[in-house]
């Protein structure tokens, strides 16, 4: 939940849009070197004349972040480039909040990563941008145990949790939380893209709301509170094959099984040093986790939609999407008795196939 739902009007000071995208070239540019105090300096400078701090959050930082990860994919920023750009941009989002103190006016919002999820960055923005509107705010971060979040909601009584998930493999504990969450009598609004565009795995879930936006977010509780979703009749009633629990127990089994099927399939895998296979076994087991999610949520894109941009990230760094291809056909021999899987790891293939002719030409 990070990027406005709708174009925002110019601000009382005048801020016009062709201001931020001149701010947000040099926000970039200072993040992109890791100088926090130039970063922090500008929304500062910014809020000093007149700046609305909400646009600051939502068409300042949000917009370089989506472009940071953009860098990283297309590998021109290494992994510790982006990192240290995050954090800086973490120190933004402080900074803008420690100038601007609203004093609460509304109920009390539990803000919170769900268990596994360390993409903390979109939720705290969400956090920020809910204080500004007057409410309680008790942000808890990046990965939260969901028994230790139903101890804080115990201790606290939260109107609602808005509970953040970035990564569709995150997707069954987020399940398991909003169920803890409803069983200790509080409601929770779901956002973040591992919900899917439209929302429709925090149905399936059973969250009470969804918001595709900090904004957004904000607004429906100000305007609606937290009506329910309507419920989806047979939810998850897939899960009854037991391919998603076979699966999950076992995926170490699974991918040394399939590290091996690679050596003995894929003759470039021989002449890889450590660092390549070690790199090959984590892609593998990404992929391993995404078909876990799809298979949870009983939705081929999941799995497809991470498969066509693995193939971009790889293609990025000199690896062809025939590794890919030959990566997933070992996945499909592998799981003779996963039905479901091996349907959707014939899709991926597919993919993969395009991503390699889109290469090669």
């Amino acid at each position: 939940m990070t990027a406005p739902s709708t174009a925002s009007a110019a601000s009382a000071a005048g801020l016009t849009g062709a201001d931020l995208v001149r701010a947000g070239e040099d926000y970039l540019e200072c993040v992109g070197r890791a100088d926090e105090f130039a970063a922090v300096d500008l929304v500062v400078d910014l809020l000093r004349a007149g700046a609305d701090p909400e646009r600051l959050l939502l068409e300042l930082v949000a917009p370089a972040q989506r472009r940071i990860g953009e860098l990283w994919a297309a590998n021109e920023w290494s992994v510790a480039r982006e990192h240290g750009a995050t954090a800086v941009s973490e120190r933004a989002v402080a900074a803008i909040a420690t100038y601007v103190r609203p004093r609460p006016t509304r109920g009390r919002v539990t803000v919170a990563c769900t268990d596994g999820e360390y993409h903390a960055l979109p939720t705290r923005l969400l956090a920020e941008v809910l204080r500004l509107r007057g409410w309680r705010v008790d942000f808890l971060g990046a990965n939260v145990p969901g028994p230790h979040l139903i101890t804080h909601l115990h201790q606290s009584g939260p109107d609602v949790v808005a509970l953040g998930c970035a990564l569709a493999t995150r997707l069954p504990r987020a399940h398991a939380t909003i169920t803890a969450c409803q069983s200790a009598g509080v409601p929770v609004m779901a956002g973040g893209g591992g919900f899917g565009r439209d929302g429709r795995y925090a149905r399936l879930l059973g969250a009470d709301a969804w918001a595709p936006t900090a904004d957004a977010a904000a607004d429906r509780l100000e305007r609606e509170g937290v009506p329910a979703l309507p419920a989806v009749p047979g939810a998850l009633a897939h899960l009854g094959d037991e391919e998603y629990t076979h699966l999950r127990r076992r995926r170490a089994e699974l991918l040394e099984g399939a590290m091996a099927a690679l050596a003995r399939t894929y003759p470039p895998v021989a002449a890889y040093d450590p660092q390549q296979l070690e790199a090959t076994a984590e892609d593998l087991g990404h992929l391993i986790d995404f078909l876990g999610a799809a298979l949870y949520v009983d939705d081929a894109p999941v799995f497809t939609d991470f498969v066509g941009w693995t193939g971009s990230v790889l293609g990025a760094r000199g690896v062809t999407a025939e590794a890919l291809r030959v990566g997933l056909g070992v996945l499909h021999d592998e799981l003779r008795d996963f039905p479901r899987a091996r349907r959707m790891l014939v899709q991926g293939i597919e993919v993969a196939r395009i991503t390699r002719a889109d290469q090669e030409n």
